[in-house]
């Protein structure tokens, strides 16, 4: 009963017993020593300026709101080319659909524009 789950088990175990591997190998033989120069924070090899504890802009949070209706914009969109080149009978719910998305969008657009996130000082 339990024989078409043995490969799939023994694979399971491959990975697990790999990982614990090498974790255990790279500790094992890794030469880490602490410097000033390892333990430092990295931000674009700009040594850091300021305090990481400070208060953002509305402008930084304004950009990511941004990004974030740009992007969910391309990811919903193309699914939604395919499905409606396939389904021929719910091609009307499907614009409806879409229009209703393209004007929230358009609502997110103009108001991000008129906070002026578009705007580079």
């Amino acid at each position: 009963m339990l024989q078409p789950y043995i490969p799939v088990m023994l694979v399971t175990a491959f990975v697990i017993v790999n990982a614990i591997l090498m974790l255990g190998l790279s500790h094992i033989f890794s030469s880490y020593r602490r410097t000033p120069t390892k333990i430092a924070p990295y931000e674009s090899g700009i040594p850091v300026l300021g305090h990481a504890r400070e208060r953002f802009s509305v402008k930084f949070y304004l950009v990511a709101m941004l990004f974030i209706v740009f992007d969910i914009e391309a990811v919903f969109m193309i699914p939604w080319a395919a499905a409606y080149q396939q389904m021929h009978q719910l091609r009307g719910v499907l614009f409806v659909e879409m229009l209703v998305f393209v004007v929230i969008l358009v609502v997110g657009y103009v108001y991000i524009w008129k906070r002026g996130a578009l705007q580079w000082d």
